[in-house]
């Protein structure tokens, strides 16, 4: 076997094994929203307890989702799932995410008037929305360091600059 196939072989194990993981950031917040809506204590988590969780973790969950959880991993018929399972799902489901998809998303919260760029009106709303105290030159500043054309505005096309 010649040193060129060797070693790409090499590479495609590493590749294989490199399976992406969680921050602990990541797992933190998935302890602390399990515990949170664990609001009996009982360190499991219901249906409703379940959605109000998954929705806290930043997804979209139907009725169908939480149902299909709970049929998969309430093995007991209890109603309810572990910490165990729920760390399980949603690492599972955060694993999933497109990134690309997520800072669309993101995009979009403060683009509330669809014009497909962030003005400083959008910025000033946001950061009032959130209780940040920001004048008008900070928040220009902030767009400045994403501004490719030069409009003074953030346009969509900032997702590149997160191209994992």
């Amino acid at each position: 076997m010649s040193l060129a196939l060797r070693s790409e072989l090499v590479v495609d194990k590493t590749k294989r094994k490199k399976r992406r993981e969680l921050s602990e950031e990541q797992k933190q917040e998935i302890k602390d929203a399990f515990e949170l809506f664990d609001t009996d204590k009982d360190e499991a988590i219901d249906y409703h307890e379940l959605k109000v969780a998954m929705r806290a973790l930043g997804f979209d969950v139907k009725k169908a989702d939480v149902l299909k959880i709970l049929k998969d991993y309430d093995r007991e018929a209890t109603g309810k799932i572990t910490f165990e399972d729920f760390n399980e799902v949603v690492t599972d489901w955060i694993l999933e995410r497109d990134p690309h998809e997520e800072i669309l998303k993101a995009f979009k919260l403060f683009d509330d008037d669809d014009s497909g760029k962030i003005s400083l009106r959008n910025l000033r709303r946001v950061a009032r929305e959130l209780g940040e105290n920001m004048s008008d030159e900070e928040l220009r500043a902030m767009i400045e360091e994403f501004d490719k054309d030069g409009d003074g505005e953030s346009n969509q096309g900032v997702h590149c600059y997160y191209d994992w």
